[in-house]
């Protein structure tokens, strides 16, 4: 028979749900769950929401004193009733990976102002003017009315010196050996007062002023770890330089390892990481493309004998060709050239291409006057007038340019200064696909494709956030890939599953309501408890 028993620790008691046995050796023991605890201001017994509806549906609920929960109509009409599952994840899971006290030793008169606006932006893709609605129905940290002229005073109020000490204690608190993956992207502005904001056409390809953003993101945690802002006229090449020496400054020069796609290669920036990086605190692991003379003169040194048993690696069932050799880069300086080929890669390219121009040659021989200025088909075929041919034009191809386009097909360059093992830099090379899934949740699920802010200040601000949000949407992408979360949910889904527990109180007792089968089953994987 259950019982209840009431054990002190610390200086709280706890209720516990006791059922006694006996053992294999007949000796009596017991089993106990925690059911609730004791009120330490009213002495009254507080019973677990989940406890309370399993004696409801058992048919034997408890009678508790008018004085603890046992309230009137009127009581419960002015009772608030508020959705409290996502709160609880992002404040916990954040906990966990050191972003709130980032935040709080940072900013300290305003990080929980901050940190509701970023889950504002993580659980709806409404402008920032509605946030205050949202709080009102939201758990959340005691941040007041967060109405549109508070969070515009908010954002401008952000200096540069806090968001550099939150960079400082972030950093700190990810593992100091990481590779970390850059890359960058745009985001646009309808206004004229940013001074970053330039006109162009972004990656997006929206004919807009923006704002470019570099990002710098763990491989290892794949949470992002800085980020810096550009004007639109600062090129991919030029913006490294300026990134890694604020990262460098404001970490104090902590060692990094940065990997990088070969839209950041230019002989200036390699000099750049060679020489003026700190006395060689930046490591880096870059693609070469192939414009630059350098890669090509590596394929066609190892073209001849790369395909070859001993030079095969496999990764993820992938097998390829690998081949290291230490060159030089200067006389001071020398790297580790890593050169792959992947004949399954090539093969496949090929037959797109051959299959792509043997269709643009049905079309040329078809109707040769529509076709003759196709920049397509003037780049692949040779369209001449000829009386000898009923359609009155001979159609042929550019075998040359062909064979040209393929010399490369097939073919990766990747140059470090540390990484001297061909398998293990295609392995973290790979990774960085970190940044572009980062980028993708920063800006088409926390609303920051466009800025809708009409100032500098603003808009640095607001990026910040974004960028707080965007580490805790990495946190919970970590742990739903981890899990095989995506196997049953989206991220959406899985934030309006935890945004339908709700939380009320009643006369300042705080009653949660019990958890379905599913937000249980979300919680346990995250290791989270409602720690009533």
């Amino acid at each position: 028979m259950s019982f209840e028993v009431i054990q002190k620790v610390g200086r709280y008691q706890y209720i516990y749900l006791a059922e006694g046995f006996r053992n294999k050796d007949g000796q009596s023991r017991q089993k106990r769950r925690p059911i609730g605890k004791i009120d330490p201001e009213t002495g009254h017994k507080v019973y677990k929401a989940e406890y309370l509806e399993e004696l409801r549906i058992s048919g034997n609920p408890i009678q508790i004193p008018s004085t603890q929960t046992m309230f009137s109509i009127e009581d419960v009409r002015k009772s608030s009733v508020r959705s409290y599952g996502l709160f609880w994840l992002y404040r916990s899971l954040s906990e966990r990976l050191g972003l709130i006290d980032a935040l709080r030793q940072a900013i300290p008169d305003y990080w929980q102002e901050l940190f509701m606006l970023a889950c504002y932006m993580i659980s709806t893709s409404d402008p920032l003017l509605y946030c205050s609605d949202w709080i009102s129905g939201t758990e959340s940290y005691p941040v007041g009315s967060m109405t549109s002229q508070r969070i515009s005073e908010l954002l401008i109020s952000i200096t540069d010196q806090q968001r550099n000490d939150f960079y400082k204690n972030w950093c700190e608190a990810n593992p100091a050996d990481d590779y970390l993956a850059l890359d960058i992207t745009s985001a646009s502005s309808y206004s004229e007062l940013i001074d970053d904001v330039e006109w162009g056409y972004n990656r997006d390809h929206d004919h807009l002023p923006q704002i470019n953003l570099c990002m710098l993101m763990g491989e290892t945690r794949r949470l992002p770890i800085y980020q810096s802002l550009f004007s639109e006229s600062q090129k991919d090449v030029r913006t490294l330089t300026t990134t890694l020496s604020q990262f460098e400054a404001i970490t104090e020069n902590r060692a990094i390892t940065v990997v990088m796609d070969k839209g950041f290669y230019s002989k200036r920036n390699i000099d750049f990481l060679l020489n003026d990086t700190g006395n060689g605190t930046v490591k880096f692991l870059i693609a070469v493309p192939f414009t630059a003379a350098f890669s090509k003169q590596q394929v066609e040194s190892e073209r001849k004998d790369i395909d070859r048993v001993e030079n095969t690696i496999v990764i993820n069932d992938n097998s390829m060709r690998a081949v290291t050799k230490e060159r030089s880069w200067d006389p001071q300086n020398k790297i580790y050239t890593h050169v792959y080929y992947s004949a399954v890669k090539a093969m496949g390219i090929r037959e797109d291409l051959y299959a792509s121009i043997a269709l643009l040659r049905e079309k040329a021989t078809e109707n040769p006057e529509k076709w003759i200025n196709d920049e397509e088909c003037r780049k692949y075929l040779v369209i001449r007038k000829s009386d000898k041919q009923a359609s009155g034009y001979t159609v042929s191809i550019r075998n040359d340019v062909v064979e040209k386009s393929l010399e490369t097909a097939g073919w990766v360059v990747l140059i470090s200064n540390d990484i001297s093992d061909a398998k293990r830099a295609m392995s973290i090379y790979r990774d960085k696909d970190v940044v572009e899934k980062g980028f993708l949740r920063l800006k088409n699920s926390i609303d920051l494709g466009r800025l809708r802010v009409h100032s500098d200040n603003a808009a640095q601000g607001k990026l910040f956030v974004g960028f707080i949000a965007s580490v805790i949407m990495s946190g919970i992408n970590q742990v739903m890939s981890d899990k095989d979360l995506y196997r049953k949910y989206t991220m959406k889904e899985l934030q309006r599953i935890l945004a339908k527990l709700r939380i009320q109180e009643i006369h300042e007792h705080i009653i949660i309501a019990p958890l379905t089968k599913e937000q249980r089953m979300i919680f346990e994987a995250f290791d989270i408890s409602l720690g009533e």
